[in-house]
Parts: C-alpha cells; structure tokens; sequence
C-alpha cells in the first residue's frame, strides 16, 4: 500500500503540478483574459542596460555569471564543445542539475550535466552521454530524465539518467531522422517531436505500454506524422509512419500529404498546447491538442523591423510567457506573451554564435543558457551562463 501511495505521489508531482504550473497563463487565451493573466511579469522588465562584465545586456535588477566554458575542467569534467540544447532538474537535496547537449559531429558530440547544490554554488560536472553525433536539442521528461537528440540523416534519440547514475539507453522507438527537440504533453502522455530539414515535418509518439508509475514506455508505441488539412494552419490529421527506422524512405517522405516545415526547431508544450519554432520562416507555432489545430502565434514577415529572428530553441515560465532564443538574430532571448515581443537579454561580441538551451531552475528563480560558440565563433569556446533576478 505505501508503495502504491509513493507511486501516486510521485505521479502528481511529475505531471499535476507541470500541468498546474502551465495553467497560469497561455498566450491563446482570449486577448482580455490573456491580457489579465500575463500582465507585469517578464515583459513589464525595463529596456536592457548596456552589457556588464560578461558582456550580457539585462534589465535593472538582473544579473548574469559564467558557470562553464568549453574545455573548462570542474570535478574531473571537462565542459563540452558546442553546448547547445539543455534542461534543469530538482535533485533529492534541493540543489539541482543543468544538462546541455554537445552539437559536435562524428560521435564527437553528447551530454554534460552541472550539479548546483541548495545555495546554487557548482557543486559537480560529469558527462551522461558520450560518443554520439551532433546533439542539438532534445526535451526534459516528467519522469526526470533528458531525450538529448542527434541532428544527423540517421539521428536517434538517447534518454540520459541527469545524475549520471545510469547509462542513457537509445529509444529507437522515436524514429531515425534528423531529430531536432522532443516535448512531453503531460496530460494526454505523448510525445512531440520536431525535424531539422528545410522541408521537416511534426511528429508526435504514442506509447502502447506504462511503467508502475503511469510513464509511457519509449520502447512500445507507434509514430505519426501530421498533416495540416487545409494547408499551413488549420485542422492536423495524424497518419501513422510506415517505417519509423527510416532504412529505405525518409520518415519524412513516408505519407503522402505530410506538411512541411521550413526548418523545425524548438518545441514546448505547455498545458493543453505545442509550441514549436521554424527557422526557415521565423515563426512560432501553436498546435492545440484538444481541438488538433494548429496556429501561428509569431511571424516575423509581419513585423516591419522585427524584435526575434532566427527562432530556435524555446522554453517557458511557470505564467505562460514564451522565451524564444535567437541563432544569429540579434544573439537575444525574446519573450512573447499577451502580444507583446520584448527582449529578456542579449550577448554582445558573441556575433558568430548563437544562443540555445534556455531553461529555468527548478523554482523558476534562474535561467541559464549558452552562447553556443562564444566570441570567437569556434565550438570550443562556447559559454554558460546563469541569469538571475526578478523572475
């Protein structure tokens, strides 16, 4: 019986209060209630004052430190090149750790992990994945493991145990394609997952099988690819993937009628809806899962000088609010919600990089980042930042 209860606890913990939290705020909301909802947060922050020390420019009252560069050794690890996709997850101690993929090609690339502990001091660094190519993004999971992914012509997916206790185990399941990120519907269970070609596709996973804990099983369950029906927004249609292992026919040419993307990036899913970006337009994407319909939120072609270009990875707050990180653009974190589009923070000098895995700590009160190349615009020079403030 106290088993059972652990296993309901733990249930509500990993997808209740993600739903509760997503609640708070949506930016499909009708305008007055959206209006309402997301009033005075992050788009309230004043303009960004010139850069500090680490060159990141921010509103009063936040500032930003460098926890890693690339080639940095801290507690025997040495951070990895190219940091790009990443993710925060509460540890048992109430520190927490930070995961971020390598984007390095020929089973160069794979995953690191910072260990903070309560006070957020850097308390221990270590690898959780090795030997694979050109990890870009990925998603975090409610059952607190990272789905870190290969953007190659025969990418996977790989699920990394955040602490480093376990090995990551390969999901094949997930397809072979040139994976880009993975969000986790909390409520319905499934899967979404995005493409990084420039006629890419949205995927979405279903499982057939859970664990005890109610977490669907990565290894039994089917894919599908959608098709919006009447054409670039509007009604989607799933249709099941003939062959998810890709050995003859890219997934992505498997279902006659598939919509293309122009580029698929980030994705997010915050309750009840799918966010996801494309660079090759510079939009971001909201697909409603109960009405499987899907909108456009954000197009850059209708802004006469628009604030967010290069639309990549994208991430949110506990209200709503869409933090999308630019790849070149102006090197900035952007925030879209109830309307507005505003700047949380942007790195100068850093011309030839680009800025990925935006997450928030555990209690929403930091962010971290990377600009993914640094100064230099070589991988070996990527840095880490943590931005703290009025979140």
């Amino acid at each position: 019986m106290n088993d059972t209860i652990d296993r309901q606890r733990r249930h509500l913990l990993q997808y209740g209060f993600i739903g509760l939290g997503a609640f708070l705020g949506n930016v499909l909301l009708p305008s007055p209630l959206r209006a309402a909802s997301l009033s005075g947060l992050l788009t309230a922050q004043g303009a960004l004052l010139p850069p500090d020390s680490n060159g990141v420019r921010l509103p009063a009252g936040f500032t930003s430190r460098i926890v890693a560069r690339s080639g940095q050794k801290l507690f025997g690890y040495a951070w990895h090149a190219a940091p790009d996709g990443g993710a925060a997850f509460l540890a048992p101690d109430g520190g927490w750790v930070y995961v971020s993929n390598s984007e390095i090609d020929n089973r160069g690339g794979g995953a690191g992990a910072i260990r903070f502990d309560a006070r957020g001091g850097v308390a221990d660094t270590y690898s959780i994945l090795e030997q694979t190519s050109r990890n870009c993004a990925g998603g975090p999971t409610p059952w607190q493991t990272w789905l870190s992914c290969e953007e190659v012509d025969k990418g996977r997916v790989w699920e990394c145990d955040p602490f480093g206790k376990k090995a990551a185990r390969l999901r094949s399941a997930l397809g072979i394609f040139r994976h880009e990120a993975v969000a986790v519907d909390t409520l319905n269970k499934q899967l979404y997952l995005t493409e990084d070609e420039s006629d890419s596709c949205l995927y979405r996973y279903t499982a057939r099988s859970f664990d005890a804990d109610g977490n669907p099983n990565l290894d039994d369950g089917f894919l599908e690819v959608a098709e919006v029906v009447d054409g670039r927004v509007g009604a989607v249609r799933w249709h099941a993937l003939p062959d998810p292992l890709a050995e003859k026919t890219p997934t992505r040419k498997q279902v006659v009628g598939s919509t293309r993307f122009k580029g698929g990036e980030g994705i997010w899913y915050q309750r009840g809806i799918v966010y996801f970006t494309t660079k090759g337009d510079n939009r971001v994407w909201a697909y409603d899962v109960a009405r499987q319909h899907l909108s456009v939120v954000y197009s850059a072609a209708l802004h006469v000088a628009p604030v967010l270009t290069g639309v990549d990875n994208i991430t949110a707050n506990a209200a709503g609010e869409l933090l999308v990180a630019e790849d070149g653009g102006d090197m900035q974190i952007v925030v879209l919600s109830g309307g507005k589009v505003l700047p949380l923070l942007q790195v100068v000098g850093h011309d030839r990089s680009e800025i990925t895995g935006p997450a928030f700590s555990p209690d929403g009160s930091r962010l971290y980042f990377s600009s993914q190349r640094g100064s230099t615009g070589r991988s070996e020079d990527g840095v880490t930042f943590e931005i703290t403030g009025p979140f």
